[in-house]
């Protein structure tokens, strides 16, 4: 009787939310730089409940059905699967964003953008901002939900990504606040349009780039990620084409790779930008351009 008892109580054990996050950090560990995290986060997905449930309850013992699910998603986390779309979700600035494979995953680096575009423009003036590329959508409800005035218009050249963002704005109550529009780059703009602030974060990995193979990036919708040799073709065609849809003084931000500062710099310096900056992301590397839309009418272009 006494060892039917232990044995029932190993079994327990080895079913528990505590073994089950052991068992997943170990086998995600020659795949991700945070196993522990990743195992955490999938098995609180599997259990739809908040991470701090499983450290309330660690004994908790989990069913056949979702120790199946779970293992499930382990497998593909190990072949490299971002956790994102293991999970269908991504936090970006407080904000959870529903995210797939049609979609690039926000990156922190990117709320560099959204500081900067809240310290260029008036928050109580209706300005017009335009997200070019915008994905799930996480630029222009980031800056809808901080600035109510503003008038803002989300493009990308996918119908799918435009149907992800227009669910994001719906579901974090912005819907009202924020256009959609199908649009590669500015062709898709009125020409009669002009805006305070042209917002991007288009792809600039270099289409040779080990990278898009090795990495998460081979998970990730390939337009929203490579961008021709030096990964600069789609930067060079929205510096080119903001310019015609710019307000006089009005500014452009861009984000780009960590070793593309000094050619940013150059396209944006070229094409007749004022103000032309570069500045550093919280991890300290280059990562966003910003110029200005030259003030007087005889520079325009």
């Amino acid at each position: 009787m006494r060892e039917a008892v232990s044995s029932t109580r190993a079994e327990a054990e080895a079913a528990s939310i505590t073994a089950a996050l052991a068992r997943g950090a170990e086998q995600l560990r020659a795949a991700s730089d945070s196993p522990r995290l990743d195992a955490e986060v999938l098995l609180a997905h599997v259990l739809d409940c908040p991470r701090s449930r499983l450290f309330a309850h660690p004994e908790a013992v989990l069913q056949p059905q979702a120790r199946s699910r779970y293992e499930h998603l382990l497998q593909r986390r190990a072949a490299g699967e971002p956790v994102a779309y293991l999970t269908g979700q991504r936090e970006f600035w407080s904000m959870t964003l529903r995210v797939n494979r049609h979609t690039l995953i926000p990156r922190p680096e990117t709320e560099l953008l959204v500081e900067q575009a809240l310290t260029l423009l008036p928050a109580d003036f209706p300005c017009r901002v335009a997200d070019l590329g915008t994905g799930s959508g996480a630029i222009a409800l980031a800056l809808a939900r901080e600035r109510p005035a503003w008038r803002l218009l989300a493009c990308d050249i996918s119908p799918r990504a435009l149907a992800t963002a227009r669910a994001n704005a719906r579901r974090l109550g912005l819907l009202g606040r924020v256009r959609f529009r199908r649009s590669d780059w500015c062709a898709g703009l009125d020409a009669r349009e002009r805006f305070q602030l042209i917002a991007a974060n288009p792809p600039y990995v270099r289409s040779d780039d080990p990278r898009l193979a090795q990495d998460v990036l081979r998970f990730e919708p390939a337009v929203a990620v490579a961008a021709g040799p030096k990964g600069l073709e789609h930067l060079r065609a929205i510096v080119r084409q903001a310019r015609h849809r710019l307000q006089p003084g009005g500014w452009l931000l861009l984000e780009h790779g960590d070793d593309q500062r000094a050619a940013v710099l150059e396209l944006l310096q070229e094409a007749g930008y004022e103000d032309v900056e570069d500045l550093d992301d919280h991890a300290g590397r280059p990562r966003l351009a910003r110029a200005r839309q030259p003030r007087h009418p005889s520079r325009q272009p």
